[in-house]
């Protein structure tokens, strides 16, 4: 006894020294990009059982329910948005395999759906389109937001010489016709921005953004997306990557503000290179699994008041690329976004996003 009496006092004033972990924060956004069945193209009208036999696991991680409560269909030409073009893969300035049959397709199982404009490859058309006439085309992509009843997510990835005054027409055009929403309840109202990993690449855009769209006071944008790096990260890069953004560049010139944990998501690849990705089918072994505390406790650092980032987004379902491995049969998800979906019991129908 007198043994475990010193054993005791051993080890209360550990226990009592030992700081409480920061509560999780639960994720509100995980959701993955998607390429179509041609890397982002989107040039063919998908026949919709076809389409379900290469996506299933979306909307089904194995037990009924959807894997994922966002899905961010990629990528619209810019120029082609804002003449209205129509062509052998477009359809009035849309890629003509986004139909209302594959938005409903997800949106019927209680999944968000949004565009994205641009993406690297369409970058010098971002700015082709907001020298022409950045308000039209913010007008037109509202005008598709509506018809669809989706949302509109800003690829635009210029990093050096970035039209902000024209990005920053064509977001107020946008707003113009469809506020900020802060319940979420309009889908069409839902208006993001991609940003870089971290804070050293997209600089410009990510200072803009960052001061003036993505305040958690008078917000413009609903939030951002870390986007992936050049390669799938570590834990620890991953996690520094994300930091930066949350204690911003106090020492660039001008410096870069820090960003509110509740607005932005993290991403990950789950389809890159040659190799199968325990992202895409084993969570357990994924990086999802080994960020995901970072992920719902990371405290603000000058912006913002509650901890924790919004989620994950994953790079990319089906075909993001002519080479290279896939989300296709059989190497589907279900066990890795789907996996996570059920261990952070992420929310389907995504609800009305934290706001500090």
């Amino acid at each position: 006894m007198r043994r475990l009496a010193a054993l005791v006092c051993l080890l209360v004033p550990l226990l009592i020294a030992v700081p409480a972990r920061a509560a999780a924060t639960p994720m509100q956004v995980y959701g993955s990009w998607h390429c179509g069945n041609d890397a982002c193209i989107w040039g063919a009208v998908r026949d919709v059982s076809e389409f379900d036999q290469k996506n299933h696991w979306l909307i089904d991680r194995g037990d009924g329910r959807p894997s994922v409560n966002v899905v961010v269909l990629s990528f619209v030409h810019p120029v082609k948005l804002l003449h209205k073009t129509t062509d052998a893969q477009t359809l009035d300035g849309v890629p003509r395999g986004m139909t209302a049959d594959i938005v409903n397709y997800f949106k019927s199982r209680g999944i968000r759906v949004m565009l994205s404009i641009g993406g690297i490859t369409y970058t010098d058309a971002w700015n082709a389109a907001l020298a022409e006439n950045a308000a039209q085309f913010g007008r037109n992509a509202a005008e598709v937001a509506q018809r669809l009843g989706v949302g509109i997510e800003i690829d635009y990835e210029e990093n050096s010489g970035a039209d902000l005054a024209g990005l920053q027409s064509f977001i107020d055009a946008y707003r113009a016709v469809l506020p900020y929403d802060a319940t979420g309840a309009n889908h069409a109202a839902r208006l993001t921005i991609d940003l870089a990993a971290g804070d050293r690449w997209l600089i410009d855009i990510g200072r803009k953004a960052t001061a003036d769209w993505l305040r958690t006071t008078a917000p413009v944008l609903d939030y951002a997306n870390a986007m992936v790096p050049a390669r799938q990260p570590s834990a620890s890069a991953a996690i520094a990557n994300w930091q930066e953004h949350l204690d911003g560049k106090p020492t660039y010139a001008p410096p870069i503000p820090p960003l509110a944990p509740a607005k932005f998501t993290g991403s990950l690849y789950i389809a890159e290179g040659n190799k199968v990705l325990p992202e895409c089918t084993a969570f357990g072994a994924s990086l999802q699994n080994s960020t995901g505390t970072f992920v719902q406790t990371a405290a603000p650092n000058g912006a913002g008041t509650s901890s924790g980032l919004l989620g994950y987004m994953f790079w990319a379902a089906e075909r993001p690329s002519t080479r290279g491995v896939t989300t296709l049969p059989p190497n589907t998800c279900e066990g890795g976004v789907g996996g996570g979906a059920t261990a952070y019991s992420i929310p389907i129908p995504m609800p009305a996003l934290r706001q500090s």
